[in-house]
């Protein structure tokens, strides 16, 4: 039998590399944030389904969360279009608008079920194991493990059909318009990847670590490297190693599992903000001195 170590050390692996796949795109695009504001605006769509089915469990509440990220999305680019407020304004308008509202669903009519705040933002991937996968008698193991290993592969599926339009949709919108390609198709294509993604991790980790697993591997990784083909994978990497890490320094201090993995992505980000050798405080420092010695 698998030990609950091993389990919890599987799901944060799985769980990092589907949020690292679609946070890579999200970096690239100048739009780090919107991981933060679609993670936390799903709270509404799983608060009015909630009041609906009654039901934590029902399906509707994934397709009202998931239509409820694709709203977010809508929402910013409607009030940017406007040209009145920058986008970075209409993010943090539109997400804190819908994340209270789920708040003040929840405080009111969901005080006792088990969908509270402090699990939304914080989760706790330690219980993931003893919430099972029968199919009969037969133990196949934890949910969060079959759910997230279900989004990654779909988000392998999206970006591997998708990668040359993602990639030209992205660094040249005007070249992709030109060549038939949509932007707008993919851009919410993309941004329904992200509402799923989020919506499978929260539950497990909490939305202040999805937005670290989705923003800080793909930055770390763009601070190394300026080829595409080697961030993605490099991106992935560097997420399982916040996992396994982060795991194994809770484990050590006894610590908060999340929020270990969290600090391990921060700390990979810092020393590659130092040493990166085209990006890096060192290079930039570097470069300076021969400068002023030339002069």
């Amino acid at each position: 039998m698998i030990s609950p170590q091993f389990e919890i050390q599987l799901i944060a692996v799985v769980t990092s590399l589907a949020c690292t796949l679609a946070g890579t795109f999200l970096v690239l695009r100048k739009m780090a944030m919107m991981s933060d504001a679609i993670s936390h605006s799903i709270l509404a769509g799983i608060a009015i389904a909630f009041l609906y089915t009654r039901d934590i469990h029902s399906p509707l509440l994934i397709v009202s969360a998931t239509l409820t990220g694709l709203a977010t999305v809508f929402l910013v680019e409607m009030l940017k279009n406007t040209k009145l407020v920058s986008e970075d304004s209409a993010t943090g308008l539109v997400f804190t608008s819908l994340f209270s509202i789920g708040v003040i669903i929840i405080s009111k009519y969901a005080r006792n079920v088990h969908l509270d705040t402090d699990a939304v933002l914080l989760g706790e991937i330690a219980f993931a194991p003893f919430r099972r996968f029968y199919i009969g008698d037969i133990d196949l193991g934890p949910k969060s493990l079959y759910i997230m290993s279900t989004i990654l592969f779909f988000n392998i599926v999206f970006i591997s059909l998708f990668y040359k339009e993602l990639k030209i949709a992205t660094f040249d919108p005007s070249l992709a318009f030109v060549l038939g390609i949509s932007p707008n198709i993919l851009h919410y294509g993309l941004m329904s990847v992200v509402s799923i993604t989020a919506i499978g991790a929260f539950d497990t980790v909490g939305s202040i670590l999805v937005v670290a697993l989705m923003v800080v591997p793909p930055l770390t990784a763009y601070l190394l490297t300026d080829k595409l083909k080697f961030m993605i994978p490099l991106s992935a990497v560097l997420g399982i190693l916040s996992g396994v890490l982060g795991y194994r320094a809770a484990h050590f201090f006894d610590l908060s599992i999340s929020g270990s993995m969290a600090t391990v992505s921060g700390i990979m980000f810092l020393f590659a903000f130092i040493i990166s050798p085209q990006k890096g405080i060192w290079t930039a420092f570097k470069g300076d001195k021969k400068t002023k010695t030339s002069l």
